[in-house]
């Protein structure tokens, strides 16, 4: 598998990619990717991701000065939970 970059085109590939992945040992740190980024790649707006944050159904793995980050993986499970209990 290969390392995701910020570009929009390529974390839609890795979206593909992972879902249909099945588990197996990582390799490195996982990539984090800023709040806009990651509202962009799950198809919700910037807010959504912050309402889940506050609701805690989303956790940021890191920040990068004021920048909030997630991991993708986290972000398509708070999609996925979100879709659920719609």
């Amino acid at each position: 598998m290969s390392t995701p970059t910020m570009t929009a085109s390529r974390m839609t590939t890795t979206r593909m990619t992972t879902t249909r992945m099945t588990t197996t040992a990582r390799t490195g740190p996982p990539t984090l990717i800023p709040g806009p980024l990651a509202a962009q790649e799950a198809g919700v707006a910037p807010a959504t991701i912050r309402k889940w944050v506050q609701l805690g159904r989303l956790r940021a793995a890191g920040r990068a000065g004021r920048a909030q980050l997630f991991r993708l993986e986290d972000v398509f499970a708070a999609e996925r939970t979100a879709r659920r209990t719609r």
